[in-house]
């Protein structure tokens, strides 16, 4: 039975097709579209989707009308009153009458994660801004049985508040919390801004994520008497510093509550937006759980394979986050490796593209890691700040070298570890000398692993920069078309 998942009328839409446990397409609408997080499925993700066969059944992220219930709930009249936000309504003209089934917004999370997760049991924590209801939830999940052990409900969400955060210091929300996640290493973390922070937001409590507000419409009001807006890019980076603090705190509450709630295992899975704050999961990892499972996609867009997979009430064959559009031919190992060694920029357009946020190698810029002026070069092709971090894509077997990495393997780009050698790769450390690890094996990525060898074999250095294939605030290069457009636009050669 082939099942596909659907996260539309929301943030980041995405479809997942699977059939008897193998993942057969997963793709995000904006890629297509060229509009960034775009809500809106797009005739040409669901022809590709359908070039792998029909769906049987119909798999939807979220229960509808429990959703209206809550928007009611938030004053937003005219969302309860749309009809055109009706899945069944919207999905008719690709669906037909294919029947729908409905997950609830935490059980698509915690089943992507879950049954894409090498582990039989899992203590499952699930945090975002806002599903139905819920903003966070803690799991115990065995086989085919989800028990849910915590379930805080909105208006109490970290998600939320990160989210308005990112708003008060001039970003986007729901999309720029990566950047500010990166101010905060620009800043400093003061126990006075911090405790400020804290009885500004969070109600004292014995459960986390308790909050004294509101924050749905953003704290754009928000103007602390202890440390006064003054414009400049230091209070920003320290607010950022601060917000980024209470942050991890808060996530590490929830996580030690759920190290109690769910004695049964220490294998854990992590699902949500949150879980895209890839400071805070090497502090997990460091701390709480070094059995910790994050799917590539564990946001909004990753509910599409949630919703699927929980349907078909299994684990899926999850062996590789590429399962996009294909851009057909042999990897440019060659092509790229000679401009690498001649001290260029380049793309890599080639494969499947990413199921998830960031690019792995199959949609990717790299360049020498070692250039003093790299960061630079590439940050002025991007339209990109100067705060705002790089990643390593490293040979997994030298990792541990370069990196005092806090799990063994990461794949997906989800922690973040101290670099041993910062003066040796600038263009890939951070601020505070840390680095988004990439760590890249045969099994991964065999053509992205071959590439970095010979690019080794030739300089001694066992890694890439890799960013991915895309200017700011536009989605990442998607066919090869988008990659030829890309290369005349920017004058980098893509491959």
């Amino acid at each position: 039975m082939k099942i596909l998942g659907i996260n539309g009328l929301n943030h980041d839409a995405s479809i997942s097709l699977i059939e008897d446990g193998e993942v057969l397409f997963a793709g995000h609408s904006e890629r297509y579209s060229g509009i960034k997080n775009d809500s809106d499925l797009n005739n040409e993700l669901m022809s590709d989707c359908y070039s792998y066969g029909r769906p049987d059944k119909i798999a939807y992220f979220e229960r509808p009308y429990l959703k209206k219930l809550r928007q009611l709930k938030a004053g937003q009249y005219s969302e309860v009153l749309s009809t055109k936000n009706i899945p069944s309504n919207y999905l008719k003209q690709w669906i037909g009458d294919t029947p729908i089934e409905y997950v609830q917004h935490h059980q698509s999370h915690a089943a992507a994660g879950y049954y894409t997760s090498p582990y039989d049991e899992a203590c499952i924590v699930v945090i975002d801004a806002i599903g139905e209801f819920e903003t966070c939830t803690i799991w115990y999940a065995n086989g085919s049985n989800f028990e849910k052990r915590l379930s805080i409900k909105y208006p109490n969400s970290l998600g939320l508040w990160y989210s308005a955060m990112t708003q008060r210091l001039g970003l986007k929300p729901q999309e720029d919390e990566y950047i500010l996640m990166g101010m905060a290493g620009w800043g400093e973390v003061n126990p006075k801004i911090k405790n400020g922070i804290k009885r500004d937001f969070f109600k004292k409590s014995k459960l986390p994520l308790q909050m004294k507000h509101n924050l749905h419409r953003g704290c754009m009001w928000w103007n602390p008497k202890y440390y006064p807006d003054d414009g400049s890019d230091d209070w920003k980076f320290n607010i950022a510093a601060n917000v980024q603090a209470v942050c991890e705190d808060e996530i590490y509450n929830v996580f030690n509550l759920a190290k109690t709630l769910v004695p049964e295992t220490n294998n854990c899975v992590y699902m949500g937006g949150v879980a895209l704050n890839c400071v805070a999961n090497s502090m997990i990892a460091k701390e709480l759980y070094p059995k910790l499972w994050i799917l590539p996609n564990p946001g909004d867009a990753g509910s599409s394979l949630g919703s699927a997979s929980y349907v078909y009430g299994k684990h899926i064959n999850w062996t590789s986050p590429f399962t996009g559009y294909d851009i057909k031919g042999k990897y440019p190992t060659g092509q790229v490796l000679y401009e690498l060694l001649n001290g260029n920029i380049v793309g890599i357009a080639n494969g499947r593209a990413e199921y998830g946020p960031r690019a792995l190698g199959n949609r990717s810029l790299i360049a020498d890691p070692r250039g003093d002026d790299i960061k630079d070069k590439v940050n002025e092709i991007k339209h990109r700040q100067k705060f705002r971090p790089f990643a390593p894509s490293v040979l997994e077997e030298y990792a541990h070298e370069i990196f005092d990495m806090p799990v063994r393997k990461s794949q997906f780009m989800q922690f973040t570890a101290p670099c041993k050698f910062p003066d040796k790769y600038p263009a890939i450390c951070h601020v505070d000398n840390t680095s988004r690890v990439q760590t890249v094996s045969k099994e991964d990525n065999p053509g992205y692993y071959n590439l970095i060898k010979r690019f080794y074999e030739e300089t001694g250095c066992p890694m890439v920069l890799n960013t991915s294939l895309n200017i700011k605030g536009q989605p990442i290069v998607n066919s090869h078309q988008d990659g030829i457009e890309f290369s005349k636009k920017y004058g980098v050669k893509v491959y």
